[in-house]
């Protein structure tokens, strides 16, 4: 089931065959995560990569004053990884958990770069990746410096409301960067 999901989540981002596919799924290994479970912390280098197939995972720092800020949330056919420490192969800063119980398919940082040597096409698939990544965070980061509280609740409800239905307020409060106080105002008046 999940291996198809991967295989259609492919398919709309590259042309391959159907050889080209089988080689790059080969190369990808099932794993359940219970709710909660840290998959990476700080301080470790992110060496996979996660395709969701169920749950959902969240990727998130903690600042001197011990305070979490969420980056990125990842649900169903969704990648996700500490893509800078993947990148450079320095320790992560990040922590990757299961927000849910998830089911995942992993590819690993060596094998991940092998593909683009032996399947081509897999560096488009990578481009594309790195491509919506930096999109995200910029628009993310744009938010937070150009828009209010509200203006940035109104447009994860917009653009990602399974954040705010399926998650506990105190991440969708991480994710957005205001107190749970803050966001319980913010939900009255919307």
């Amino acid at each position: 089931m999940i291996e198809k999901q991967l295989s259609g989540y492919i398919k709309k981002i590259i042309d391959v065959t159907d050889d080209e596919l089988a080689i790059i799924l080969s190369y990808f290994k099932p794993l359940k995560q219970k709710k909660n479970d840290i998959l990476l912390s700080e301080g470790q280098t992110s060496q996979r990569t996660y395709f969701v197939g169920k749950g959902c995972l969240r990727i998130y720092f903690v600042n001197e004053e011990g305070k979490d800020s969420t980056r990125y949330i990842a649900f169903e056919n969704q990648f996700a990884t500490a893509l800078v420490s993947f990148i450079t192969g320095q320790p992560s800063k990040e922590f990757i958990q299961a927000i849910e119980p998830s089911d995942l398919l992993y590819i690993r940082h060596n094998d991940f770069k092998h593909l683009m040597k032996i399947v081509p096409k897999w560096s488009q698939f990578y481009c594309n990746y790195l491509e919506k990544a930096y999109v995200n965070n910029t628009n993310r980061l744009m938010s937070f410096t150009t828009e209010d509280a509200l203006e940035r609740y109104n447009r994860l409800l917009k653009i990602n409301p399974a954040v705010v239905s399926r998650l506990p307020n105190k991440i969708v409060a991480s994710y957005i960067n205001v107190s749970q106080e803050t966001l319980s105002r913010l939900k009255s008046k919307v």
